[in-house]
């Protein structure tokens, strides 16, 4: 099946398409980026504020907290940062919005309900269960994004405008925890 994959285009794997990409791509599938990957267009930064209850049951919102910034002072001057670390907050954003529409209606059926749920995690587990010794009831996410500009002799114009993308407001319950 990878040597079908891999081979030109021929009367088997022509026919057979849907079959081969379905047994290769799970484990095999190959990406040319691997070898000559796009370097990222745009600074990202993802933040979150929390809402917090006190045990009088009074409630408070933090200030943004820069998660990226977070992300980026973790992997500083570590010879080997994690890929994962890297790239978690980032693909889990990623997710989101590209299942949810700008007014963050779902796209894609369950998918949606999961890159929702996995973006949550993601923060929370950053975060923790309490914020300034506050119980944390509440979240929400806010995404910066700034394009880079290209280089002097590339012939393209970047915009240099920022553009922002605020969340709703989430309830955070102990399930949201649930093997953390």
């Amino acid at each position: 099946m990878v040597f079908l994959s891999l081979a030109p285009a021929n009367a088997v794997s022509n026919k057979h398409r849907a079959r081969i990409d379905a047994y290769v791509q799970p484990e095999f599938g190959q990406d040319w980026r691997l070898f000559a990957p796009n370097p990222q267009q745009r600074n990202e930064a993802v933040g979150v504020r929390l809402r917090t209850a006190g045990e009088n049951g009074t409630s408070t919102l933090s200030e943004w907290v820069n998660l990226t910034a977070e992300d980026i002072e973790a992997i500083r001057g570590n010879l080997a940062p994690s890929h994962a670390h890297q790239n978690m907050l980032r693909r889990a954003w990623d997710g989101y919005v590209n299942s949810h529409s700008p007014k963050d209606r779902p796209r894609r059926g369950p998918l949606s309900e999961l890159s929702r749920t996995y973006l949550k995690r993601v923060v929370l587990q950053r975060i923790g269960r309490e914020w300034q010794g506050r119980r944390i009831v509440g979240l929400q996410l806010a995404g910066r994004f700034t394009a880079v500009p290209p280089p002097s002799w590339h012939h393209e114009k970047a915009s240099d405008t920022t553009a922002y993308r605020v969340l709703p407001w989430w309830p955070v319950t102990d399930q949201d925890y649930r093997e953390l």
